[in-house]
């Protein structure tokens, strides 16, 4: 759930899908160096702040309420952004619930210098609309017009069902003394400058305390610096309030060639009470590079508990469901009135 932004630029893309209601937002700013992560290019955690930011934009101005992030899945980071780059964030609806909205945001960066820009990453955020009083509500039911909607919408709805497998896949998982596998665990007190308008901390700084125990742990097994180049089934159970301790504990499950699998888990707690409640949890896949930014290997994880065993098969087991995803269909495979209006070449008259 997002706070206020401080975004250089934001435009509004018109649609006419109900009156007044817009289903689409778009972020537009420079990288600056306070955005650069500790390899240099901006971090996965600080790139899902900024998504968070945008799809919230279009959920609230789409729901006309008050919105909180549900779900963040399915986010591939396809290139590093550097910093004084151009990145574009367009957050575009692709389906509705009786109380959600679907967020695509597709993530563009370029050097200014230059015109066509390059896809960075997209993901899916879920976003529920809530009255003051924070039960959900329903929202305007949103219709595809385009060819480009029409396709992300069956795309999106096809989805729900292989999440609906993943996220009991990783309901059913046991994360217990019992494991031996290599974790790390950041731990500190939610201040006023992690919330948002809401009194609550905002879903994009979760996730950006995710990515850093998920570097944490990556960087600690590997003894080299890491790269977030995965995030999913980020999935969000309860709000977080100022003064809450928050812990945040990553555990490797699975090591690729080159890629170590960490499941986070973000527990929150009132300083009055010793009951610790799950914030939220999700799965990242870190790469080791070099200085050079280039990949490199890494010592290889055995499991030794029954639980390291069981967690090694349900990170194989989330492969194999991710693989049966279809990825959403990208604006460039559509005529150029579909490409990123700030981006195009106008053409000579």
């Amino acid at each position: 759930m997002p706070k206020s932004s401080n975004l250089d630029l934001i435009a509004n893309v018109p649609s006419p899908a109900s009156a007044g209601r817009r289903p689409e937002a778009i972020h537009r700013f420079l990288v600056k160096p306070a955005d650069a992560g500790i390899v240099g290019s901006v971090d996965g955690g600080k790139l899902l702040e900024w998504i968070d930011k945008v799809a919230y934009a279009a959920a609230a101005q789409w729901s006309g309420r008050y919105c909180v992030t549900a779900y963040v899945g399915n986010i591939h980071l396809d290139r590093p952004i550097a910093v004084g780059e151009l990145v574009e964030l367009h957050a575009s609806l692709v389906h509705t619930g009786r109380t959600s909205m679907h967020i695509l945001v597709t993530v563009y960066s370029t050097d200014p210098t230059r015109v066509k820009p390059v896809q960075s990453a997209q993901c899916l955020t879920i976003f529920v609309a809530v009255d003051d009083d924070r039960r959900n509500v329903e929202v305007p039911q949103w219709n595809p017009t385009t060819i480009l909607e029409l396709q992300r919408h069956r795309q999106a709805r096809a989805r729900i069902s292989v999440r609906k497998r993943i996220e009991e896949a990783m309901a059913v998982q046991r994360y217990t003394a019992a494991g031996t596998a290599p974790s790390a665990t950041l731990r500190f007190l939610a201040a006023p400058s992690d919330i948002n308008w809401g009194g609550k901390v905002h879903g994009g700084r979760t996730m950006q305390w995710i990515d850093e125990a998920a570097y944490v742990c990556g960087a600690d097994w590997a003894g080299l610096h890491v790269i977030t180049s995965y995030f999913g089934g980020i999935r969000f159970y309860r709000p977080i309030v100022i003064g809450h301790v928050v812990e945040v504990t990553a555990r490797l499950i699975h090591t690729g060639p080159r890629s170590m699998h960490v499941s986070v888990h973000a527990t929150s707690t009132d300083t009055h009470s010793d009951e610790p409640a799950l914030a939220a949890h999700g799965l990242a896949v870190v790469v080791a590079v070099d200085d050079d930014g280039k990949a490199r290997a890494v010592p290889q994880w055995t499991p030794v508990s029954e639980e390291d065993q069981a967690l090694d098969a349900h990170a194989r087991h989330l492969v194999d469901l991710r693989a049966l995803v279809e990825p959403f269909t990208p604006a460039s495979a559509l005529p150029a009135d579909a490409e990123p209006s700030h981006f195009r070449v106008p053409t000579p008259s």
